[in-house]
């Protein structure tokens, strides 16, 4: 959000400070890579309720990957 940091430690108090934006980039790239194709402007819902979701288990990486295998572009992607 173009607050300054210096450092790592600056880095990590950034991140620590406001999580749901770390955690839903991280959720855009693995749909991303999952569905194989960049997002589309419904796929913004999607990442917003993997965020959402993730938060009851203080964003776990395990539960970002199920909610991106149970979100509707996941489900309905197209396999070649």
């Amino acid at each position: 959000d173009g607050v300054p940091f210096t450092g790592v430690d600056g880095l990590k108090k950034a991140v620590l400070a406001r999580p749901e934006m770390f955690v839903g980039t991280v959720a855009e790239k693995l749909l991303i890579y999952s569905v194989g194709r960049g997002l589309e402007p419904a796929d913004g819902a999607v990442v917003r309720k993997i965020v959402r979701d993730a938060r009851a288990s203080n964003y776990r990486f395990s539960s970002l990957v199920l909610g991106v295998v149970n979100s509707t572009p996941f489900q309905m992607r197209r396999s070649l």
